[in-house]
């Protein structure tokens, strides 16, 4: 049966379908695609924070034998889905989720061609918030957005994006230009994309392909990155002074820790297969938690207690890997989200609370489209007091 996602304030309830333990927040229609607004900067006072109405609810799934109602196909950049954000956006490989309970999920998404960072809101038209100038001739261009590790106090924000002359961390700052973090970072023809997470521990994560070259020690390239909001070394690292966390990627698709800040993923795209990686402060990336010799196209990862949910961005589709306590995976991924219930090739991904992400497609870019993509979406990957699983 689908689960019913009964959420509280001004959200509607519908039934969504899904595949095995998932599921699609719902929220109220969004109204047609209007002119894109003029860059609006977030500052503590116009942050958009989730409407609590003053009730103290929370989401809850109830078991069900309602039919699931039929939704329209998209009209133009209208889409009827009550989970989509966003319509009518361009190769969405970078979304960071602003904090908030999940009532009115609300996002930062960045498109990999344009450079746009876009701020997006159900019932809400799209207003850009920064334009990054970047090189997206090859796989690169932004394919990395986190919030600073306090944000709620300085309201700053992160990319990772590709140059003419070197992959870079950039910090945008409410209504400035985006000034340079962390830079140096090898460019080559192909191996540009990262991805870019908080590790819930106070710092910043950041994935860095190989730039299509074999693995050097003492280059940026094909490792994981912990560094401050300064792009210093973070605290804790396993070698002072130095922003190395691990080492032995490829061609990274997403980086993403737990919110309690206890587990660190990233997924990667190797010549054999695609493959799961849990990090461990200074050991390589040689022993995957999880592959893929299939290639479904890993890309960004959501991470809870209980499950890791994986994006694939060529098979169209989400997995979920069931946790056991000790942190492995007690069963085979479960598919969510496949056709022709899903969103098609969803990419960038981000935990706003234990129970709901914010993701991206970009069946832009290879198809097959409809007339409202790229979109934004929110997903719930679990229900609140449940294992995970929709009835």
């Amino acid at each position: 049966m689908a689960a019913v996602l009964r959420l509280p304030f001004r959200l509607v309830t519908a039934a969504c379908v899904a595949l095995a333990a998932s599921s699609c927040a719902t929220f109220p229609e969004q109204p047609p695609a209007g002119s894109w607004q003029p860059n609006v900067p977030l500052t503590p006072q116009a942050a958009p924070e989730p409407e609590t109405g003053g009730g103290g609810g929370s989401a809850e799934v109830a078991p069900g034998d309602n039919q699931p109602t039929k939704i329209p196909p998209p009209d133009g950049c209208k889409d009827y889905h009550p989970a989509v954000l966003a319509t009518c956006l361009d190769t969405v490989v970078a979304v960071a989720a602003l904090p908030g309970d999940g009532s009115n999920p609300t996002a930062l998404v960045g498109e990999r061609k344009t450079g746009r960072v876009l701020l997006v809101r159900k019932d809400t038209v799209p207003t850009v918030f920064a334009t990054i100038p970047v090189d997206a001739s090859t796989d690169g261009g932004l394919t990395g957005l986190a919030l600073s590790p306090n944000y709620e106090e300085d309201q700053l924000v992160f990319a990772y994006i590709t140059t003419a002359t070197d992959n870079r961390v950039v910090r945008i700052a409410p209504g400035d230009k985006p000034k340079p973090v962390l830079t140096g970072i090898p460019r080559g023809a192909t191996g540009n994309r990262g991805s870019l997470a908080r590790d819930h521990r106070g710092a910043l994560v950041l994935a860095t392909g190989d730039a299509g070259v074999a693995a050097d020690p003492k280059s940026l390239a094909g490792k994981v990155l912990r560094f401050t909001g300064d792009g210093a070394p973070a605290p804790g690292n396993p070698t002072a002074g130095s922003t190395v966390l691990a080492s032995g990627l490829h061609s990274p698709g997403g980086i993403c820790s737990s919110l309690d800040g206890t587990q660190t993923w990233v997924t990667d795209r190797t010549a054999a297969a695609d493959v799961l990686y849990r990090v461990t402060p200074g050991k390589a990336l040689t022993s995957p938690a999880w592959s893929w010799p299939d290639r479904p196209g890993v890309s960004g990862c959501a991470a809870t207690p209980e499950l890791v949910w994986v994006a694939m961005a060529t098979a169209g589709h989400l997995q979920n890997l069931p946790q056991a306590p000790d942190g492995t995976f007690t069963g085979k991924p479960q598919i969510a989200l496949a056709a022709p219930d899903g969103f098609g090739k969803v990419d960038g991904m981000d935990l706003m609370t234990d129970q709901i992400a914010i993701a991206g497609t970009v069946n832009k870019q290879s198809g097959p489209a409809v007339s409202s993509d790229d979109r934004a979406v929110a997903i719930l990957v679990q229900p609140q007091g449940g294992g995970g699983g929709a009835d």
